[in-house]
């Protein structure tokens, strides 16, 4: 029977995140909120945060951006035809970060999910009330040493997620990379928002 929690010893495979590769994130747009800031633990709980005391910060980041729109906006909207509030959206800007150094992270996907002995639905594709057990496999994670945790995101199944941990990897180990800044609220950004959500049979409700 597959695995609900972590194995002792945890020995995952590794998965090795090359510097200088582009990856992006959806943040809030204001003042002193950054493309390369670590919670530091001051929302609610997630799929891989938060653990430790005090609690380990960390940072969320995709593979492409509609994966980033997808673990973000689209978290708690159900599949299409359906509707976005624009509040929902006006705030946020999708911006690209890179590490500066090679990253080591435990994968929790693929064959790395069969040597940790489970599945995505038991640990990657679970519904939100299982993120207290959820958070225990990151955790285990950081106790072996690893940097973070790399899975396929459950939202958009193509495209790999990532959270970094923050006593591990330094704020200076990530940079913006210049050229993508998507404002959400107007311009360009929300144009590629709307043409993005409309794909996906979902409009963006002007409220």
């Amino acid at each position: 029977m597959a695995r609900r929690t972590p194995p002792v010893p945890f020995e995952p495979q590794d998965w090795i995140l090359e510097a200088k590769t582009e990856l992006f994130r959806v943040v809030e747009n204001r003042p002193g909120r950054s493309v390369t800031s670590f919670n530091p633990g001051i929302c609610g709980p997630t799929r891989f945060a938060f653990f430790g005391s005090p609690a380990v910060p960390v940072l969320y980041a995709a593979q492409s951006e509609e994966a980033a729109v997808c673990e973000t906006i689209l978290h708690d909207v159900p599949p299409g035809p359906g509707t976005v509030l624009y509040d929902n959206v006006k705030g946020r800007v999708c911006t690209q970060l890179a590490p500066t150094r090679d990253v080591r992270l435990a994968a929790f996907m693929g064959d790395g999910l069969r040597t940790l002995g489970t599945e995505a639905k038991y640990v990657t594709a679970t519904m939100a009330s299982q993120y207290p057990r959820t958070v225990l496999w990151s955790q285990a994670a950081h106790e072996a040493g690893y940097d973070g945790v790399v899975w396929m995101s459950h939202r958009r199944d193509t495209d790999r997620a990532y959270v970094f941990f923050g006593d591990r990897v330094a704020p200076t180990d990530m940079v913006q990379v210049p050229g993508l800044a998507h404002p959400f609220a107007a311009g360009p950004g929300f144009d590629w928002l709307a043409d993005y959500l409309a794909s996906l049979k979902l409009e963006i409700l002007m409220t």
